[in-house]
């Protein structure tokens, strides 16, 4: 029987670049999202002729009520979730003091709940099979922390003490729970660096360039592979050597 795999925050980005990897695995796939409807249903429409099993499923992560309801529903269309990816996220950049509240508590509700919420929802069922996965997707800056974006390096950096809790809480359930930990990569959620920027982080990384969604989820399709089965509580960097 199929596995059935969850990434959240599919509809773009490392997230998609996911979905597609781990469908060509053979894994069965739940794309969530929470506003690109069109992106998600695209997507799923791509699964399908290439001969995948797919839905889309609407719901903010960062919602307790809408993350179960989602679960619900994979659950009656594929079964239990065997592999969790949550790379839903958002970002910003922004001096520490002029963070608002709201923007503080949205990026630790989206990373930090999120993760709390899709964990505990598609847990009964890898307990219950003694096997699982959960990839999570933290960010470099997680790791050494980015002048004007302090509440998203202290919500990737929670993220990764998540991963390694976890890891040691269910390893004896045969679940293994480990983070891939990406540098600058070519997503919409960089978008806004200019330039000067994009040119002076290459310039910082020993590879010389930015990296790709795809080479961010390869990563990830490793983790959530067999071929991962002895590596739980681990730190993945691909970032081209700019945090070595």
């Amino acid at each position: 029987m199929a596995q059935t795999a969850l990434i959240t925050g599919a509809s773009r980005g490392i997230g998609r670049e996911a979905a597609l990897l781990l469908a060509r695995q053979g894994m069965q796939i739940a794309v969530n999202y929470r506003e690109q409807r069109g992106s998600a249903d695209g997507l799923v429409s791509l699964l399908h002729r290439q001969g995948a099993d797919a839905i889309a499923i609407q719901a903010d992560v960062a919602d307790r009520e809408q993350v179960n309801k989602m679960v619900h529903n994979i659950e009656q269309a594929f079964g239990g979730v065997d592999v969790l990816v949550h790379s839903a996220g958002i970002a910003q950049q922004k001096l520490f003091t002029n963070i608002a509240p709201e923007e503080w508590r949205r990026m630790f509700a989206v990373h930090v709940d999120g993760l709390y919420h899709c964990c505990q929802a598609v847990l009964p069922h890898m307990i219950h099979q003694k096997a699982g996965r959960i990839v999570t997707v933290s960010s470099m800056w997680g790791e050494v922390g980015a002048s004007c974006e302090v509440h998203y390096s202290a919500a990737k950096a929670a993220v990764i003490g998540m991963t390694k809790a976890l890891a040691k809480e269910l390893g004896p359930s045969g679940i293994t729970v480990n983070c891939v930990s990406p540098g600058v990569i070519d997503t919409d959620m960089n978008a806004l660096l200019t330039g000067e920027t994009k040119a002076q982080l290459c310039e910082e990384t020993p590879l010389c360039r930015i990296g790709t969604a795809r080479e961010a989820a390869e990563a990830i399709a490793f983790l959530a592979s067999d071929s991962a089965a002895f590596i739980t509580g681990q730190v993945l960097g691909v970032n081209g050597g700019i945090v070595v």
